[in-house]
């Protein structure tokens, strides 16, 4: 009998304040760390892609630590950079894709540098380094890209990855279904935030972190004209107005801190001021599920909040009076490492699986034809799940 080989893939997932790895020998993890980055020592980067050096020299003392020789590694999995629109799935890292996110001036996303750590430690191994489910996997229905002005459709682009395997684990662990015969609503919160209807087994409306509940380093829902006031201000270029609605805002600028667990710790001691905007966080996000319930007509089976604000106990239960009404929630705090590893493995097995990312094929442009649009891509996916009300 010919001895299967042990798939042993390196996972990395760095996101605003710290950088997870995990490394699996199969469906078993030999190791897992939280490398976290304190605040002052990342602000003093201008561009998340300047922290290569500085992350990577953290991934390998990390690995080194726990005794784990790259040498031995058959696959990178890294969480997928803020790429155009593109379908779910498996995407090869390769040389147009680091070159997009080394273009990217205002799609800045700290997901983008997670391929390129990736593909540094990978391609010197001569082993693949793949993404799966991408921040930018789009799977809206048509109606949900309209908005009241045509230079602007909605976008799709969040926590994918860790959303959709919340929400297939809910189906089948919880509600005993398959995902595809499941409406799920799920709330991610961490550093950022997104909001995903999964209805019959795809995402067809969400929110991501710039229109959603606003996060410890997001602005959430803004009202436009004041926000374009602000931006025509004179108070703010560009680039700086781009850092501060996405890394800047949210609890931070609120509150002067990201730490979810520093406002708590606020909160606790007396501070009224704390406790109002964190009653006003947890109640932005129980909008944001809200409205998506409406989608589907209040007909949601159930509502996951994920992310690494779903292990603070005082959010959940700020959250929870807000939504029970419509579906009963349930924490998930996730198992993105876990979820990359397991689908880095069933793209190894099928080669066919993972694509080759090609920027000139999946570049989607959408244009307003017969009252609707339509995506222009090869690649780009246009199937929209039906939902009817009675």
């Amino acid at each position: 009998m010919e001895n299967k080989k042990t798939e042993r893939i390196l996972v990395i997932n760095p996101g605003s304040t710290s950088t997870k790895i995990a490394v699996f020998d199969d469906d078993k993890q030999i190791m897992a760390q939280t490398i976290r980055h304190p605040l002052d020592e990342v602000k003093a980067f201008s561009w998340v892609m300047d922290q290569f050096d500085y992350r990577m020299e953290h991934i390998n003392a990390a690995l080194e630590t726990a005794g784990i020789d790259k040498s031995t590694l058959t696959c990178v999995m890294a969480r997928g950079g803020l790429l155009p629109p593109v379908p779910s799935g498996a995407f090869n890292v390769n040389k147009d894709m680091i070159d997009y996110f080394y273009a990217a001036k205002v799609n800045v996303h700290i997901s983008n540098l997670a391929c390129v750590l990736a593909d540094a430690i990978a391609r010197p191994l001569g082993i693949p380094a793949m993404v799966y489910d991408p921040v930018a996997v789009d799977e809206l229905e048509d109606v949900a890209r309209i908005t009241g002005m045509p230079e602007i459709s909605k976008a799709s682009r969040g926590h994918v990855l860790n959303s959709r395997a919340m929400a297939r684990k809910c189906a089948e662990e919880i509600l005993g279904k398959k995902l595809e015969d499941c409406t799920i609503i799920v709330d991610h919160i961490g550093g950022g935030c997104s909001t995903w209807l999964v209805h019959n087994g795809r995402c067809i409306d969400c929110y991501s972190d710039d229109d959603a509940g606003f996060a410890p380093e997001r602005c959430g829902k803004i009202q436009a004209m004041e926000l374009a006031m602000l931006c025509y201000s004179g108070k703010y270029t560009k680039t700086e107005m781009s850092r501060y609605i996405r890394g800047k805002s949210g609890l931070s600028a609120l509150l002067g801190t990201s730490d979810a667990i520093e406002v708590e710790r606020m909160i606790e001691s007396g501070d009224e001021h704390a406790r109002l905007v964190y009653d006003a966080m947890a109640r932005s996000h129980a909008k944001g599920i809200a409205d998506l319930a409406s989608v589907v007509c209040g007909k949601v089976d159930r509502i996951v909040i994920t992310g690494g604000l779903a292990n603070s106990r005082m959010l959940m239960d700020m959250i929870r009076p807000h939504v029970e009404w419509i579906a009963p929630m349930e924490v998930m705090a996730g198992l993105e490492l876990r979820a990359s590893s397991w689908f880095g493995r069933q793209a190894r097995k099928d080669p066919l699986e993972a694509r080759r990312w090609r920027k000139k094929r999946l570049r989607a442009r959408r244009r307003r034809k017969s009252a609707r649009f339509r995506l222009e891509s090869i690649n780009a996916l246009s199937i929209a799940a039906e939902v009817r009300c009675p």
